[in-house]
């Protein structure tokens, strides 16, 4: 193979926070099917927050609390293996809050995924603390579940770019596509008004400026068959005034929609640019955001 062709990332182990919420529920059972495609065991995660709850609470509320959460991963386990009799599953009754356990569970390599609306002490609100923390400091890949549970496939995995420095994470969506023997579509929103009155920007100017986002999302589009020469990519470029509103319409026509995490200045501190949060709050299908430090690591599987 040419040593200028990127390697094929490898998809990691699956690990989902569940806290007996129906959202959870789905997200599970979704994890449990993306964990089959992949060839790799399901780790459960219920955060039960007992170091924080023993400071308050006294032994008989702690030890229903232990009794509550491995009844749930139990009753999880069960829903699981009812759907994928063969896949492994693991649990874990983590003793840290939520975001905390979750990171650790997924190490260096895994993929988190969480339900998009919590339960008690798993996110209390839509998304809530847990799966913004979740999504915007964890160093490994996180999917957020939304959409109707039992939609029809469409047989696609949507990737929302911007420019070659999105390259890494692309390969990841290829990587996805590719498992679920689906196409991978590019999609590139321009949005014009965010050049128009930058320093008298002419008609020419956008012209040039859109026809050079089409150039990219086609290269980009180019590198990613070098390395998946059997799957299918398409690539558009979306001319409107709202990138996020574009991408949540693009998400009713795909099964997964994958974009990149923002990288914060000077690189300090988590972040979860605009987009990325409007698509975790609005998508009609899964959505997964993936770290810039994750594309270019080289860590061992978790």
């Amino acid at each position: 193979m040419d040593s200028d062709i990127p390697a094929r990332p490898e998809l990691g182990n699956v690990v989902v926070g569940v806290d007996g919420s129906p959202s959870a529920r789905t997200a599970a059972l979704w994890a449990a099917a993306e964990a089959d495609r992949r060839g790799r065991p399901l780790h459960l995660v219920h955060a039960a927050d007992i170091d924080r709850r023993a400071v308050f609470a006294g032994a008989d509320s702690l030890r229903a609390v232990r009794e509550a959460g491995r009844d749930l991963l139990t009753d999880t386990a069960q829903a699981v293996h009812e759907r994928f009799p063969e896949l492994p599953v693991t649990r874990e009754l983590g003793r840290q809050e939520a975001v905390a356990c979750l990171r650790a569970a997924a190490g260096h390599r895994g993929t988190i995924v969480v339900g998009h609306r919590g339960l008690g002490g798993f996110g209390t609100l839509m998304l809530g603390s847990v799966g913004l923390g979740v999504a915007a400091r964890a160093e490994v890949p996180v999917i957020v579940v939304r959409g109707e549970g039992e939609r029809p496939e469409t047989g696609s995995v949507t990737a929302a770019v911007r420019d070659a420095a999105d390259l890494g994470w692309l390969l990841l969506a290829a990587a996805e596509a590719d498992a679920r023997k689906a196409a991978l579509r590019l999609v590139s929103v321009w949005n014009v008004l965010a050049h128009v009155g930058s320093v008298a920007t002419m008609l020419d100017d956008l012209d040039g400026i859109a026809r050079q986002r089409v150039l990219e999302t086609k290269e980009l589009a180019d590198r990613v068959r070098e390395v998946y020469p059997g799957l299918i990519v398409g690539h558009h470029v979306e001319t409107g005034t709202s990138v996020p509103g574009l991408l949540t319409e693009a998400s009713g026509r795909t099964d997964l929609l994958v974009t990149g995490r923002s990288r914060r200045p000077l690189g300090i501190g988590p972040s979860l640019g605009r987009v990325a949060h409007a698509l975790i709050h609005h998508a009609h299908c899964p959505v997964e955001i993936v770290p810039p430090a994750f594309a270019s690591a080289d860590a061992p599987d978790s």
